[in-house]
């Protein structure tokens, strides 16, 4: 297995497979569709708005003309667009190989999604429960398939799954609640990785980018802001590097169910992508399980394991 030198060299051929991208019209789901695109996967940018999908795709294929990358339309803000975008996937594939559950939000002043969740945990948590749900037995056939969440460091500040008030009804911090989304991106992946232990050829790992460059940052508050564009270019990197723990966790021979990619340096900050470890509270099952319960409730989508 390399250690920290891994980089989009050491992708194995894709050819054959087929990856659906959330989010990968920027930032590192752009990064992470472009280098498996490179490497010969049908890719699937799964966004939510196609014509910005169309540009990403048309950058794709003009670096490697021979890429084969098309643009699907997802709205993760609302479950009844994810069901009406997952029934379409479904007439178009007969398998997937990698579900990369990348897109995301944060930061965002409170708002509620088309189903009255709080912003960031209806994107990042719910929307991606739902479409994972929605499309998991057309990975569970499939050898060597992946489901990669895309977590972030955020799981450690100021996170807690908030079940009294998971929708943040009485107060909003937007610090916490994109804590919250990002630790329960964690939480999923462990009680869907102990799901599909043993039952197929699935496995689900999660991953995250350390700090970088990206339009994520577009929400960061006011005071914080200022701040950022003098100390970012000293502790960021670029979505390119960013993406490369996503990539590994996606593609790496060695990877086992329910491990967890990101940057090497101090902080997991930035650096080459290796196995990190996730917070203590990430790995409470009893959470775990009432998240997963509540999420199937909220969502009314139960999963095929």
């Amino acid at each position: 297995m390399p250690g920290q030198s891994w980089t989009t060299a050491d992708i194995p051929g894709q050819q054959g497979r087929t990856a659906v991208i959330t989010g990968a019209n920027t930032g590192l789901g752009f990064e992470t569709a472009k280098a498996l695109a490179a490497k010969g996967a049908s890719v699937i940018l799964a966004v939510r708005n196609a014509d910005k999908g169309k540009a990403a795709a048309n950058q794709i294929t003009a670096a490697g003309p021979g890429a084969d990358v098309t643009v699907h339309q997802l709205d993760l803000t609302s479950l009844d667009a994810i069901r009406r975008s997952t029934d379409e996937l479904r007439t178009k594939l007969d398998r997937i190989d990698l579900l990369i559950n990348n897109a995301g939000v944060m930061y965002t002043p409170k708002q509620r999604t088309a189903d009255g969740f709080e912003l960031q945990f209806g994107t990042n948590h719910l929307g991606h429960f739902a479409f994972t749900g929605l499309l998991l037995d057309l990975l569970l056939p499939v050898p060597d398939s992946r489901v990669i969440t895309v977590s972030s460091v955020g799981h450690r500040i100021r996170a807690k799954i908030n079940f009294d008030d998971l929708q943040w009804d009485s107060s909003y911090s937007r610090v916490a609640a994109y804590g919250q989304s990002k630790l329960a991106n964690l939480m999923f992946t462990y009680e869907l990785q102990r799901r599909l232990s043993g039952k197929g050829k699935t496995i689900a790992a999660a991953a995250h980018p350390g700090a970088s460059n990206t339009e994520l940052m577009r929400n960061m508050p006011a005071a914080l802001r200022g701040l950022s564009a003098v100390i970012a270019p000293l502790i960021t990197q670029s979505a390119e590097a960013g993406a490369l723990p996503t990539l590994r966790a996606a593609t790496d021979p060695n990877v086992l169910g329910g491990q967890y990619y990101g940057p090497s340096g101090l902080g997991e900050a930035r650096g080459k992508p290796v196995l990190v470890k996730s917070s203590q509270q990430s790995h409470d099952v009893e959470i775990q399980r009432r998240l997963w319960t509540v999420s199937e409730e909220l969502t009314g989508v139960k999963f095929p394991v």
